[in-house]
């Protein structure tokens, strides 16, 4: 697993807290892996989920950091959203 992954990982949980995603959400780090977000925590994984995100590492660390609101990022075609736009949204509203 990628450093990028695993600190992905760390970094996520801590933003989830104790709170319960109810559903799930696939991340996809271009040249670097894929981690998921369901109702058991993040984890490094490339599993089926209800919705994958794909980003580069820069734009993906961005989203972390706060500086880009992940719906900008997905409007100006650097975030890519697959399957369900809903799940995409809540999941936006963990990482905001």
């Amino acid at each position: 697993m990628s450093d990028i992954i695993t600190a992905a990982v760390d970094a996520l949980g801590q933003k989830l807290g104790d709170d319960v995603f109810d559903g799930s959400a696939k991340f996809v780090i271009e040249g670097e892996g894929a981690l998921i977000i369901d109702a058991n925590g993040v984890r490094a994984s490339d599993d089926e989920a209800d919705v994958t995100l794909t980003a580069d590492v820069d734009v993906f660390q961005s989203i972390l950091e706060g500086d880009i609101n992940p719906t900008s990022a997905f409007m100006s075609g650097k975030l890519s959203v697959d399957g369900d736009m809903g799940m995409a949204m809540k999941l936006a509203s963990v990482l905001a």
